[in-house]
């Protein structure tokens, strides 16, 4: 049955497809997801003073704007990231802007940040019954910003309200310019402002695969100066490893399976620097138990997917939870 799902969905363009998958979440959650319950619950796991059902999460960029929050605990998720949210709407990039990579198992995307605003998504996070796991928030910059910093600041100053954690998102490849804000002094501006402004809410920092040596090192030397209380290895990639797919050779983040070395090797990478000073939280690639167990060996306290559940199928998160336990 969940071959013939898949086949059907393969069949609709596939920002058409995610939208209907959202929606279709959103029923589901509303109707108390009879077919899932909630979290998985498989050796929880505590990191920054929050209790995690189990190690798995669901990496923003599927609920942009917080409409299936319930559906996707339904699924089995520890944890689930919204966003990335913008102080103000924005539509994102002209499509076509999404990509299935098929025969590489992979995706890639340039969307943009299209969002309908911070304040949009934190009135449905208000409204919601129950928060069965923990609830992260994603926040960026609008594109056409003329001080990031700022919207950085005030995105965690509204999410801080409603959040579990907070996710400085400064590596999506699809804004302009806005990866120069992981390097050093930029990325201590930022996060100063975003210290200053989280309360007591736990910070953690998302950064790129593609930052070399130096640069990761910059990265989670300027984390743990800042008090961040997590770092997420990593977000998508804009190398390309040799794929099969005729959309290899389209702009965007690349996301899927193509990026499992890459991105082990990167939170590898993160784990010789930071030492035991900076939870690691790995992503990107990771198609399976197997995966997930091989990050968790070099260092992560948590993984987390998102390309893999339109591969692998929505039994993928309760399947990885039960084995990392």
């Amino acid at each position: 049955m969940g071959k013939i799902l898949r086949n059907l969905v393969f069949t609709l363009d596939p920002e058409r497809a995610h939208r209907a998958a959202i929606r279709a979440l959103a029923l589901w959650g509303g109707a108390g997801a009879p077919f899932g319950g909630g979290p998985e619950s498989a050796a929880p796991v505590t990191l920054a003073g929050l209790s995690f059902p189990n190690r798995v999460g669901l990496a923003a960029g599927l609920d942009k704007d917080a409409e299936a929050i319930a559906g996707l605990f339904g699924l089995g998720f520890g944890a689930v990231e919204i966003g990335t949210l913008t102080p103000r709407p924005q539509p994102g990039n002209p499509k076509p802007r999404l990509f299935r990579l098929v025969e590489d198992e992979a995706v890639i995307n340039r969307m943009g940040f299209n969002n309908n605003g911070i304040d949009a998504a934190l009135a449905r996070i208000a409204r919601l019954k129950q928060r069965p796991g923990i609830l992260g928030i994603n926040v960026g910059a609008n594109k056409d910003s003329t001080d990031r910093v700022a919207d950085y600041a005030l995105g965690v100053t509204k999410a801080a309200r409603h959040a579990d954690y907070i996710t400085i998102n400064v590596s999506s490849p699809n804004t302009p310019s806005l990866r120069d804000l992981q390097s050093r002094p930029a990325l201590d501006e930022l996060l100063a402002a975003a210290h200053a402004a989280r309360g007591t809410t736990p910070l953690f920092l998302k950064v790129a695969p593609d930052l070399d040596r130096a640069g990761l090192e910059g990265a989670v030397r300027a984390a743990i100066d800042h008090h961040v209380d997590a770092l997420i290895v990593s977000n998508t990639t804009i190398s390309r490893p040799p794929l099969a797919s005729a959309h290899a050779g389209e702009a965007g983040g690349l996301s899927g399976k193509p990026l499992k070395d890459l991105a082990r090797a990167k939170l590898i990478e993160a784990r010789e620097i930071s030492g035991e000073q900076l939870p690691l939280i790995s992503a990107g690639g990771i198609d399976g138990p197997d995966e997930a167990k091989r990050r968790i060996e070099a260092g992560a306290v948590l993984v987390q997917v998102y390309s893999a559940l339109l591969y692998r199928g929505t039994g993928l998160a309760r399947s990885i939870a039960r084995a990392l336990a």
